[in-house]
């Protein structure tokens, strides 16, 4: 009697299995490279948070309503980048799950197909809604920062 498994993985199958893997790693380079832009915007909205409520400029004590309505803008500000940064997260946990599982489909000799395109439908997705909170964090900032040009004389 032998010994032997009846199915042997061989090194082809381990590197199908890398090839395949390949794309979802690049992906996750490319959300890692959003959320560290992502993650600099939501410290900058917290430091301007902070300047506004640890130093009470000239301009506020004139008018506080302006200081309320700033801090209130940074707060929604603060509630998109932090929902964008959760998203992305979450897209990119869901493609490190699809790489796992395709090195399982390898190693088990189980076809997890229908898993593989749940995950990064999945994955795909919550990229999407995370780029969408993105997007409206930025439209906020741009609609609230007015940037005046000073005519020069000559």
């Amino acid at each position: 009697m032998s010994s032997t498994p009846d199915v042997i993985m061989s090194f082809g199958d381990v590197a199908h299995a890398i090839q395949l893997a390949l794309a979802p790693v690049f992906l996750l380079t490319g959300i890692a490279g959003l959320l560290n832009v992502m993650a600099g915007r939501l410290a900058r909205i917290i430091d301007r948070g902070r300047s506004l409520t640890e130093q009470v400029l000239p301009q506020h004590l004139e008018n506080p309503d302006t200081l309320h309505k700033e801090l209130n803008r940074l707060e929604r500000r603060r509630h998109y980048a932090s929902s964008a940064i959760t998203a992305c997260t979450c897209s990119a946990l869901l493609v490190c799950m699809v790489v796992a599982v395709i090195f399982l489909q390898v190693l088990l000799q189980v076809e997890f197909k229908w898993v593989i395109s749940v995950l990064f439908t999945t994955s795909t997705l919550t990229l999407i809604v995370g780029l969408g909170y993105f997007l409206r964090e930025v439209h906020l900032a741009t609609r609230t920062v007015r940037i005046q040009v000073i005519a020069r004389v000559k």
